[in-house]
């Protein structure tokens, strides 16, 4: 429930912050009857983003043994590539976010007017809905399907009910902080969805060390119990695995670790609070 709620949250918020700030500068600059067409591609990109979702879950169990196998093992592969492209992305684009955001607003309103501020909209939320839907369902098939969505739908309340007061100026959110702690958290699950993508493609011969376990304590913890979940909650670790996956887990990490954690050459976002107005 931990990683689906994590990633429900950071996603969840990013698009929030986004919205906020595309109606908040349709307000500014006196143009508060086009915002409905900023709600028309919020509600279309998340009609969109679920059937994507619905669509991978179908799919995969649609597929033979073998092609269940290859799809999920991609699609894990996929997810990771994903939430780490979003956690450097944010790391280094938010500084300049509701620049960048106000530009593409006067730029959709010289080029297509009310349908461009929809085209804009949509492409914005889209982009970080596929993402959940797909880095939801990769982090089900690690952790479990029914706390991760149970998770992932709760933490996107959560990240609408803080955007909402965000907009409003009702509280200020350090937003260095808040994606760096979530940059960290997320890290550990995307480790943990690297390792089942692994697993799938041992499974399927392409990869090899399949018998070679480096730990196996299904026999000491009910794989379903409930000490076992929270070890794959927390920690994304499945209660068997082989060597392969427990260096590509620490590896994936440490690496990870190192660039996101290392200080950057220009300053970007330190101590900035979050302002949609």
């Amino acid at each position: 429930m931990l990683a689906g709620l994590l990633i429900g949250l950071r996603e969840g918020l990013e698009a929030s912050l986004i919205v906020g700030i595309l109606i908040a500068y349709l307000v500014k600059i006196d143009l508060r009857s086009r915002i409905k067409s900023i709600w028309v591609g919020v509600i279309s990109a998340t009609i969109f983003s679920l059937v994507v979702g619905v669509a991978v879950g179908i799919t995969s169990e649609s597929l033979s043994e073998f092609a269940e196998k290859f799809f999920a093992g991609t699609m894990s592969f996929v997810a990771v590539g994903f939430v780490t492209g979003m956690i450097f992305w944010m790391r280094t684009a938010s500084k300049g976010l509701a620049k960048d955001l106000r530009n593409q607003i006067d730029n959709a309103l010289i080029s297509g007017g009310t349908f461009g501020l929809t085209v804009l909209s949509f492409a914005a939320v889209a982009r970080e809905g596929v993402e959940t839907a797909i880095f939801l369902w990769a982090t089900a098939q690690n952790s479990g399907s029914l706390p991760t969505l149970v998770g992932g739908f709760t933490g996107i309340a959560m990240s609408i009910f803080l955007g909402y007061l965000i907009y409003l100026g009702a509280i200020k959110l350090n937003l260095s902080f808040f994606f760096k702690t979530t940059g960290i958290l997320l890290m550990i699950v995307a480790a943990g969805v690297l390792t089942y993508g692994i697993h799938e493609f041992q499974e399927l011969g392409w990869l090899p060390g399949l018998n070679s376990i480096a730990y196996d304590i299904s026999g000491i913890l009910d794989p379903n119990g409930f000490v076992a979940t929270m070890f794959r909650g927390l920690l994304s670790l499945r209660t068997s695995m082989s060597w392969l996956e427990v260096y590509a887990y620490i590896a994936y990490i440490l690496v990870v670790g190192y660039f996101f954690l290392k200080p950057s050459k220009t300053k970007t976002v330190e101590q900035q609070t979050v302002k949609v107005s």
